[in-house]
């Protein structure tokens, strides 16, 4: 009665719903309104395949709706008649009408809001700095007039030595906080010059309006992922009633054919900041002929083709608003039409969004933030497929920069200081010479016969490794006594990567080497901007907290080709602090996914200052019926040999002919796809190879045409729609013709690669899913080894002070068994931390089957060690971290392979016949 009762309720609570929802759908939206109107930090678990993303979007959309019209009847007790007056009709959408309450108000508030929000908030601080930005642009122009009748004839000569083409790549003079009442060169605070600035006026029309209105910001992790999302929303009325706007990266939406034939994203975007950047070149120009009154209309317009009408661009907004919910391929298809940038376009759609839609890096880094002008100020955040956050958040923060990039940066700054010495301002010398000196200390740690001592071991191929905390590699080159942050804020506010880059790409132009908007002959290490962001990066990195991460050096021999190797690499091990200032910020912050246990790890590395008890966690089981699936741990082959994937004994012959032989009887019983998920790229083919080569390979193919998951993800989609369309085609005739032909395919997979991540495999694409072994990271990874050291420390009383292991530090760099003594060394955390690892990325594959209530498949997990008596597993057991759904219906022990060849049968005549029913 009361499950009547409940189903009763969703069409009053939920009513967007598009379709009669199960009980843990009902659920499922219930918690997260919950945890809406608690706020705080909620973690919210619903299987793949259950209608997660529907249940988001229903709730949460509803939530706001809720919530503004209970704003509403506050302001209306409030303001009385006077709201209507000033409101409008009543058909205007309530943020049309906020809109114009607030616009006069507005006005008054400018200035007050840029000093309130400084650096915190990005956007919402730029058009009160905006004048001021200006301002202080006409000052430096007129500054450098004075201090030419300053100077008197001397320093004219000196100008008039610099030939015309070189005026361009001159420092405006460089005052910092001590030296001056506030620096000339410097920009606005909130982290991002006016080189990074994108489309002038027209981006910045609606800035103030984001503080005032309720947001939902949703982010996930692949753009497949963000475009499976709007797809839900558009069932939902929704659609059409809130304004939504969906963000990528460059490489996704640029349409600028010189630019987007790039490829690399990091060139893509360093090419668009640069047209950006020329477009200032040309302000400045202006300028100095005397044309003052042009600059603003000039600063409107870009370098890009695609930005030089911004009447196009409110037009693009306006076709946003009119054709709702847009995916990324919609959007560039629009642009495309229209002739103008979906990226800057959409971005310049956040102010007046309701739910904003865009992927893991735009919100969980503070610098993309800031970028995008993203406000999250008592709104929402949503962070789907949370299952590995805390490690996608920390490695959003890693930095890295290559002996050859060190080398590159280094001769042009050289160059340019010995060409603009004489001409450059004493804050301009000093922080330059500031950057050679830690460029060449950087250069003599990656050099061997150097003097620089740190902890060092031989690793494969003759690369050697060492890794230190921060203080201790400041030391250690003798740089420990330079100022970072100051030097970081000069970096970013005197446009000095700009300025040298480009002298040095007119240098390298004279000298009939390709120029720089050609790039497609350079490396992308061979690019002078992703030198010198390396270098920015690098920096910012150190000023970090001794404790927060652990630079790596690594050394190896040139190659016989001369060419050399190397890099210093900073790795952040905490997320604390990063996730602290979204959570501070926001109302309510949600995690969801399919799989988000064991939940007290996310809580100790993200936000281990909240309770146990005041973290809202919401789960619920399947919605197929336990016959839909079939989960069997298979410890042996058809010919009787245990199955052992560890890493010293997968790549034994026997290991790979037992597999194949088991291979050779799935096909043979399992009806449409198979899907074999590998632990590497490198471990596929090996097997792959061995199966050519002994004659297994023709033996499956002789019932299922096989494909292979590409090592590029950009080939993925081809090979999956070969696939579905192999699938539907050899299954429809399923040997009525001939009995002895292909019925199906089978597909060879990698865990951790796309397919693994975010793609349906339902119905007969994924009848079975063959999970190969324990896909345990490589212990040799030192980058990894530190993650678990600095987890394994967590919860001491001295964090400072990590717990002793039984191996020196240095030991385990590039070294599989010290890595391995290290983990045995872990008492608990570190190897949970492994483990989980291991076991998140097994749940992620197998979840791509079932995708839907009438979807059914079996899950094999292949080796002997997901085998065991249930009343006698340990808690670290494999079986115990799989998801509730499986571990409840899970065959965790078969005698032999014949009696998982029976279970099989079984299973798949049932639900044939019941599909047939």
């Amino acid at each position: 009665m009361e499950q009547v009762e409940e189903e009763g309720k969703w069409e009053s609570k939920f009513p967007a719903f598009p379709y009669k929802p199960y009980s843990i759908q009902i659920d499922f939206m219930n918690s997260l309104y919950h945890s809406l109107n608690k706020g705080g930090v909620s973690m919210l678990e619903s299987p793949t395949g259950t209608g997660k993303t529907l249940s988001i979007i229903c709730s949460a959309l509803q939530w706001v709706v809720d919530r503004r019209q209970q704003q509403k009847s506050e302001k209306e007790g409030d303001s009385g008649k006077n709201r209507d007056d000033e409101c409008g009709s009543d058909d205007e959408p309530d943020w049309m009408k906020d809109f114009v309450l607030n616009k006069d108000d507005q006005g008054q508030k400018k200035k007050n809001k840029a000093k309130k929000y400084g650096v915190g908030f990005g956007k919402p601080d730029k058009r009160g700095n905006q004048e001021s930005c200006r301002d202080l642009f006409s000052q430096r122009m007129e500054g450098e007039d004075l201090v030419t009748k300053k100077e008197g004839e001397n320093l004219q000569k000196k100008n008039d030595a610099v030939e015309v083409s070189d005026e361009e790549f001159l420092l405006e003079d460089y005052e910092s906080d001590e030296e001056g009442s506030g620096g000339k060169s410097k920009r606005k605070a909130g982290g991002e010059s006016l080189s990074l600035s994108s489309d002038g006026e027209e981006e910045e029309d609606h800035s103030d309006e984001e503080e005032e209105k309720l947001k939902v910001y949703f982010c996930s992790r692949t753009h497949s992922q963000l475009s499976q999302f709007i797809k839900e929303l558009r069932k939902t009325e929704f659609a059409n009633e809130m304004q939504v706007v969906c963000l990528g990266s460059r490489k996704n939406f640029c349409i600028n054919k010189e630019v987007s034939k790039l490829g690399n994203s990091n060139r893509i975007n360093e090419r668009c900041l640069e047209l950006q950047n020329n477009n200032k070149k040309e302000v400045s120009k202006i300028k100095n002929l005397g044309a003052g009154g042009r600059i603003r209309r000039t600063k409107a317009c870009s370098g890009c083709p695609m930005l030089r009408k911004p009447k196009l661009q409110r037009q693009f907004r306006g076709e946003i608003s009119q054709q709702g919910a847009l995916d990324i391929e919609d959007l560039v298809n629009l642009g495309r039409n229209m002739g103008t940038c979906p990226y800057y376009g959409s971005r310049s759609m956040v102010p007046a969004a309701d739910l904003v839609i865009l992927p893991y890096q735009s919100l969980l880094s503070k610098s993309s933030r800031e970028s995008l002008g993203l406000n999250l100020k008592n709104n929402i955040v949503i962070i789907d497929e949370a299952h590995n956050l805390a490690d996608s958040l920390i490695s959003m923060y890693d930095s890295k920069i290559s002996l050859l990039q060190l080398e590159n940066v280094h001769s042009h700054i050289g160059r340019y200081f010995e060409r603009f010495r004489n001409l450059l301002g004493p804050g301009n010398r000093r922080y330059i010479q500031t950057l050679m000196v830690l460029t060449q200390a950087f250069l003599r740690s990656l050099l061997e016969g150097t003097s620089v001592d740190f902890p060092q071991t031989s690793g494969a191929n003759g690369v050697f490794y060492g890794s230190m905390a921060i203080n201790d590699f400041l030391f250690s080159l003798n740089i420990d006594n330079i100022n970072l942050v100051k030097l970081v804020q000069y970096i970013k506010e005197s446009n000095i990567i700009h300025k040298v880059s480009s002298y040095g790409d007119k240098m390298a132009s004279l000298q009939k080497c390709s120029a720089h908007y050609d790039t497609r002959d350079f490396s992308e290490e061979e690019s002078t901007l992703s030198g010198f962001r390396a270098l920015s990066d690098m920096l910012q990195s150190l000023t970090n907290n001794n404790g927060d991460g652990r630079i790596i050096v690594s050394r190896s021999q040139p190659t016989c080709s001369g060419q050399k190797g190397g890099y210093i690499k900073y790795v952040m091990l905490t997320g604390e602090k990063i996730f602290s200032e979204i959570v501070d910020q926001a109302h309510a912050v949600l995690l969801a996914g399919g799989t988000l246990q064991p939940i007290e790890e996310t809580r100790e590395r993200l936000f281990p200052w909240l309770p146990p008890n005041q973290l809202h966690f919401f789960t619920c089981s399947h919605i197929v019926p336990p016959e839909s699936i079939l989960p069997v741990a298979v410890s042996r082959g058809p010919s009787g040999q245990s199955f052992d994937f560890s890493y010293s004994s997968r790549s034994s012959s026997i290991m790979i002919q037992e597999l194949g032989l088991l291979l050779c009887n799935l096909v043979t019983v399992v009806p449409e796809g198979i899907v074999v998920f590998f632990s590497s790229f490198d471990y596929e083919g090996q097997v792959y190879d061995a199966w050519k080569a002994s004659g297994i390979m023709e033996r499956i193919m002789k019932k299922k045409r096989l494909f292979r998951e590409p090592r590029k993800s950009t080939d993925v989609e081809s090979v999956l729609k070969e696939y579905k369309e192999t699938i539907n085609t050899l299954s429809i005739g399923d040997s009525k013709e001939n009995p002895a032909s292909q019925s199906g395919a089978i597909l060879l997979a990698v865990v951790g690669g796309k397919i693994s991540e975010g793609i349906n495999l339902s119905d007969g694409m994924g009848r079975c899913i063959v999970m190969v072994g324990l896909p345990y990271p490589s212990p040799s990874d030192i980058e990894l080894i530190e993650r678990v050291k600095h987890i394994e420390g967590l919860g001491t009383s001295n964090p400072m002070k990590p717990p002793k292991f039984s191996v020196t530090e240095e030991a385990y760099n590039g070294d599989v068994k010290a890595g391995f003594d290290i983990l045995r060394s872990c008492r608990r955390r570190g190897k949970e931390y492994y483990e989980n690892l291991c076991m998140k990325a097994v749940n992620q594959s197998i979840g791509r089957a079932i995708r839907h209530v009438n979807d059914y498949a079996a899950i094999l997990l292949v080796d002997a060690r997901y085998s065991s008596d249930p009343s006698n597993r340990s808690l670290s057991h494999p079986t115990n971290k799989l998801p509730q759904w499986i571990k409840n219906r899970l065959v965790s022990s078969t005698d032999s392979y014949g009696e998982v060849h029976r279970l099989l049968h079984q299973f798949f005549r049932f639900n044939k016949k019941r599909g047939s029913q």
